[in-house]
């Protein structure tokens, strides 16, 4: 048999068990450059970040966002204002900026929400380069509105280390920015070498205009009707007008307005609500339909999940979710890949010539490149659609927005024997990503459970120009990686078996139920108790029963990063363990780090703390350690699962897993591994249970569940 490596694929993986050479910067970032200065926080703002420009590439399929500035647009004139180059750190808050003393002399541009800010007590005009001098304070003062966000940058950029690639914070995660946290009192950031600046910029013209009425060009699909929405629901969306949630952040927007037309009942074995689908990629600006509720991905959202995406914003107005308040209004307008091409090269063009962008500005209108004309709702034709052939099951290839293409594998239902073939697609694309070829465009590969999330950058090089085409020219390079793939039956993969320690009914896991009970939706049918909601849907005797079911599986982890950092979605191998439930609609607000959930088939470990949607069973050990380089410069990867893991669950009292939790953390200890092998029959085997007396025994446990299934949702239409 042919070994396959089976690590999680991005544009330049570093592989699940390699170990990684650590500098400064890991991952392509070059070290700082020596602080020469810098400024102390005298006041810090509201949750005011370190941000750059670009984020973190390569990590969204093992769940690390690319995070970076929401408002990017605002954050990079403000950078092209001081002559910064585009991998500069600066400073985003929200409402409320900070007030900072400066050590030495600098240049600083302030851009996006600013009304109020002062340098010494004078105004200070946003988009404008101001000389501070030594001892003197600014203060970004209140936004006061329209617009939420606020950038400032400063000539030779903030000089924190990098982390993962980036400088910018990831705020859920931890890490990034300054100690991975918002600014506080006292803090003290230095400042990088202005040497070799470009030539300062008078931004003011270009600066964007701020509303409490946005309009959002997007590009509709991947999904729609008639698979999950009916043909009048799509027009509902983009006829709707929404309004921003009160529960919006860098996560992502949520939007209240009408409720989606479903084309079908539930999710089948993706989830009892129509909103469910197998663990599938997210795009950044992705619209996803949480339950009956729209949520516009953010800069810190989580790269996989099982909601259905009808929409996706392009990327040239994405900044304008930043800038969004609760209550401000939403049009989705929906427009061709064509023009949201014309619209990303109307910004690139801006912030390559300031200058000339501003003269066009003043002859042609001030924000003319900012509309476009609407399109019809209807989904872009596939770019790919291949016919099943043999063992290879058919595939299509559509737009997610104007940056990613969404890979679809088969019939939407769970086969592991496709999300083999998935993966080794991944594989093949990985391998030829030599300059010339397109997918050496290609800066995010996220594999889900039937599909494939494909992020590209027109501009990477070697394409020194926006290529209209790339696109199709990716998805002819698809098409012959999907026709040249090995015979699967031929192939084996090193894989591992992974013991986690598991807290049944675990306090924090109660917690979380409590908090969501009390402040997003009391009357769910999963309220108060998640276990009794499972046992209800699966029709089982006992809370203990499903405990049970959980200890006995054996789990085959499909995907990395599902709720960020490494989290695991996995599958019980054996179809009898395969217990069904919903996710939560809408999600819960807080998650405690790694709690254990079941969301539709699959099971999921919560790689940090944060939002989620999975019903909740316990809790165990992190899955993602992120430490410092050892001395030698050399470290393994921090997440700690890999792709197609056999996780089994040892349970544990809660107090005993605080200690053990505390343990791997700290590096003390390791999961309990052990090495072994993965092949097409073990798959095979797995889709169809061998042996009349199991398979009669998978038949009445699905039998039972979908019993179970039909009369929870007929309690849920009863009210």
């Amino acid at each position: 048999m042919t070994p396959v490596a089976t690590g999680p694929r991005t544009h330049a993986p570093p592989g699940p068990d390699r170990r990684t050479t650590t500098p400064a910067a890991p991952h392509g970032t070059a070290p700082a450059a020596p602080p020469v200065g810098g400024f102390t926080v005298l006041t810090p703002g509201v949750q005011t970040l370190v941000v750059d420009l670009d984020g973190r590439r390569g990590l969204w399929g093992v769940g690390v966002p690319p995070s970076g500035a929401f408002d990017d647009r605002s954050f990079a004139l403000a950078n092209t204002a001081v002559g910064n180059p585009r991998t500069a750190a600066g400073l985003e808050s929200v409402l409320r900026g900070p007030s900072l003393r400066f050590v030495q002399r600098a240049l600083v541009c302030l851009t996006g929400a600013v009304g109020h800010a002062t340098l010494d007590g004078r105004p200070v005009r946003p988009g404008r380069v101001t000389v501070v001098a030594p001892g003197q304070v600014l203060d970004l003062g209140d936004t006061g509105g329209p617009g939420l966000r606020q950038y400032l940058a400063v000539g030779g950029g903030i000089a924190v280390p990098a982390v993962l690639g980036s400088r910018t914070t990831f705020l859920l995660g931890k890490f990034g920015g300054h100690g991975g946290r918002a600014l506080a009192a006292g803090d003290a950031l230095p400042v990088g070498s202005a040497e070799n600046l470009t030539a300062p910029a008078d931004v003011t013209d270009l600066l964007p205009e701020l509303a409490d009425t946005w309009e959002l060009r997007v590009v509709p699909g991947p999904h729609g009707a008639p698979e999950h929405l009916t043909e009048d629901g799509v027009r509902d969306l983009f006829a709707a007008e929404w309004r921003v949630d009160h529960r919006a952040d860098r996560t992502g927007v949520r939007l209240v307005g009408p409720a989606p037309a479903w084309a079908r009942e539930d999710g089948g074995e993706a989830g009892l609500h129509p909103s469910n689908i197998h663990d599938s990629a997210y795009p950044v600006g992705g619209i996803m339909l949480s339950g009956n509720t729209p949520v516009i991905v953010g800069p810190d959202g989580p790269s996989l999940g099982g909601f259905v995406v009808p929409a996706a914003v392009i990327r040239a107005d994405r900044w304008k979710l930043a800038q969004a308040r609760p209550d401000d209004r939403v049009r989705l307008v929906p427009v061709t890949p064509a023009e949201a091409a014309r619209a990303d090269r109307a910004r690139t063009a801006e912030l390559a010539h300031p200058a000339s962008a501003a003269a066009h500005r003043t002859a042609h209108g001030r924000h003319s490149s900012d509309h476009s004309p609407a399109a019809a709702p209807d989904r872009p034709a596939a770019l790919l659609e291949l016919p099943a052939d043999g063992l290879r099951p058919a595939l299509a290839v559509r737009r997610s927005g104007d940056h990613h293409l969404l890979v679809e594998a088969g019939p939407p239902r769970l086969d592991l024997t496709v999300r083999l073939q998935i993966h080794l697609l991944a594989q093949a694309l990985a391998a030829r990503t030599a300059p010339g070829n397109p997918l050496a465009a290609v800066t995010e590969t996220v594999e889900g459970v039937r599909s494939l999330l494909l992020a590209f950058d027109p501009a990477h090089p070697p394409h020194d120009r926006l290529a209209p085409g790339i696109a199709e020219e990716i998805a002819g390079r698809i098409a012959e990686c999907w026709t040249g793939l090995p015979d699967p039956r031929g192939i084996e993969l090193p894989v591992r078996e992974v013991v986690l320690p598991i807290s049944l009914d675990d306090p924090a896991a109660h917690e979380a139920m409590q908090r969501y009970q009390r402040g997003v939706r009391p009357d769910a049918p999963w309220c108060p108790d998640n276990v009794e909601f499972i046992r209800r849907v699966n029709d089982l005797g006992t809370r203990d029963d499903v405990f049970a079911v959980v200890e006995a599986a054996t789990y085959l982890v499909l995907g990395l990063g599902d709720v960020y950092l490494g989290a695991p979605v996995a599958v019980p191998l054996d179809p009898r363990h395969r217990l069904v439930t919903t996710k939560y609609d809408p999600a819960r607000t807080w998650t405690p780090e790694n709690a254990v959930g079941i969301g539709g088939v699959y099971l999921c470990v919560y790689g940090m703390e944060g939002p989620g949607g999975y019903q909740l069973v316990g809790r165990t050990v992190p899955v993602w350690r992120l430490t410092d380089a050892p001395p030698d410069g050399v470290q393994e990867p921090p997440w700690l699962l890999r792709l197609f893991d056999r996780l089994r669950f040892r349970p544990v009292p809660a107090d005993e897993l605080l200690r053990l939790r505390a343990d791997v953390a700290a590096g003390r200890a390791g999961l309990e591994v052990r090495e072994a092998t993965l092949t097409w029959d073990d798959l095979t085997a797995a889709n169809i249970l061998i042996g009349a007396e199991q398979e009669r025994q998978a038949a009445e446990f699905t039998a039972r569940r979908e019993s179970a299934f039909a009369a929870e949702r007929a309690r849920w239409a009863a009210g």
